[in-house]
């Protein structure tokens, strides 16, 4: 199993169009459903850059606070808004 495959990074509540409540992302494995059953399109530059990114992450080449980067650069180029949540 590689170190990075169930590692959290800093929370973020994602508000996806349409829905009333925030969904919280905490673990790659959060991301990568959001990316892939959730989000909007899958045709924007950083969607793209943060499905790789989280995968690369998964497979343990990345860290993981690379991939919540991502995908917080995917959401602001979708006009996704999100808050992170610090403890």
């Amino acid at each position: 199993m590689n170190r990075y495959t169930s590692h959290q990074f800093p929370a973020l509540r994602i508000l996806m169009s349409g829905q009333e409540k925030y969904s919280i992302v905490r673990t790659l494995g959060d991301a990568a459903t959001m990316l892939i059953s959730e989000w909007p399109g899958d045709d924007g530059e950083e969607y793209v850059v943060a499905v790789r990114t989280c995968l690369d992450a998964i497979r343990g080449t990345t860290p993981p606070n690379a991939a919540r980067e991502a995908l917080m650069r995917a959401a602001d180029e979708a006009g996704i808004r999100y808050l992170s949540v610090v403890h």
